[in-house]
């Protein structure tokens, strides 16, 4: 028993004395690792090494997918609000009248644009009143106005064009004078109200669009027609040519509705800022009527001109330049100048 215990011993320590010998090493030189560099040598291990086969299995992944849709509509909605008042005491010397004046207005445009293809419709919305002490109401601005185009592009500042336009008006319009039997009182003859008259337009033809804020249309197949719903606002004393259609005369009743064939060019300038904080919005409209002479070609130029004082408050001076012998023979023209609160949306 004793011998064995001593063989055995014996074989423990060869065993440890042959896995102290094959212990991997590795030499480091002495030579500065500037000159030479770092090597390191691994010696084989002598130990069977397992070889086996990694299995992989595929995981599936969801598709991330993003939600996103093209939009291809623009809108842009504006709202203004002006107010004016005035106030004077009875002993004030200076002269004065008091005076109240609300007016407001709501533009509303929405493009649609995708490839060759374009729609555009603009809504402009204005009125206005004053009264003043001891006067009659009056209107300062009073408008419908509604543009539908729509246009095929055919290079790239031409397009095919095909548009509505509707034109009137939201209130009663008045000829105002003083009557001398009655006191110099004021008085007010009625001329006018929503669609006595009424314009729709459809013109079709080509238009030149260089850039994205200036426009030019040229209608050469355009008709007009022109409503009269109401033939008690009739006053030839006040308005002798009855917006071009016919009066009642020799027991035939008045007309209500006249349709007219015409070449029309049509230029937009869009609001475009064209100083520090100014905006420009123009709009001239030329009708030439194919029955009838050139001296009745109409012309129409609305010029807005507004100054952003703030976020939300503007200067806005408007102007209108009208030219319709069927209305008057002498050019009419209309101002307004305002100071009031403007939304923009989307800001």
């Amino acid at each position: 028993m004793k011998s064995f215990n001593i063989c055995l011993l014996l074989s423990f320590i060869s065993v440890s004395s042959l896995f102290a010998q094959e212990t991997d090493t590795i030499p480091i030189d002495t030579i500065p690792i500037e000159t030479k560099g770092l090597e390191i040598k691994l010696k084989r291990s002598p130990l069977p090494v397992r070889v086996g086969t990694l299995t992989f299995k595929p995981i599936r992944i969801a598709p991330v997918v993003v939600d996103e849709k093209v939009n291809y509509w623009k809108t842009a909605t504006q709202i203004g609000i002006d107010v004016n008042q005035g106030a004077f005491s009875k002993n004030w010397r200076a002269g004065g009248v008091n005076s109240l004046a609300v007016g407001g207005m709501l533009n509303y445009k929405t493009a649609y644009s995708k490839e060759s293809y374009s729609f555009t419709s603009e809504v402009r919305l204005e009125y206005g009143k004053v009264k003043n002490k001891d006067q009659l109401q009056k209107k300062t601005r009073d408008r419908i106005f509604w543009d539908n185009k729509g246009g095929l592009q055919l290079s790239k500042s031409w397009y095919f064009f095909g548009s509505v336009t509707f034109e009137s008006q939201f209130d009663r319009g008045y000829f105002y004078y003083r009557d001398p039997k009655q006191n110099n009182e004021e008085k007010a003859d009625l001329i006018s109200k929503f669609m006595a008259p009424g314009y729709l337009t459809e013109s079709i033809g080509f238009e030149y669009k260089p850039v994205p804020y200036f426009s030019t249309r040229i209608g050469t197949g355009t008709a007009k027609q022109t409503f009269m719903l109401d033939t008690a606002v009739i006053n030839l004393a006040r308005n002798p040519g009855n917006f071009g259609l016919r009066p009642p005369k020799d027991g035939r009743p008045a007309q209500t509705f006249r349709n007219e064939l015409a070449f029309q060019v049509t230029s937009t300038f869009g609001e475009k800022q064209i100083f520090t904080n100014v905006f420009l919005y123009a709009r001239y409209n030329m009708f030439i009527p194919y029955d009838r002479p050139l001296a009745h070609v109409d012309h129409r130029l609305d010029v807005t001109l507004k100054s952003k004082i703030n976020k939300f408050m503007n200067v806005t001076i408007n102007g209108v330049g009208l030219f319709d012998k069927d209305s008057d023979p002498e050019v009419q023209a209309s101002q307004n100048l305002s100071l009031g609160f403007g939304f923009t949306f989307p800001r």
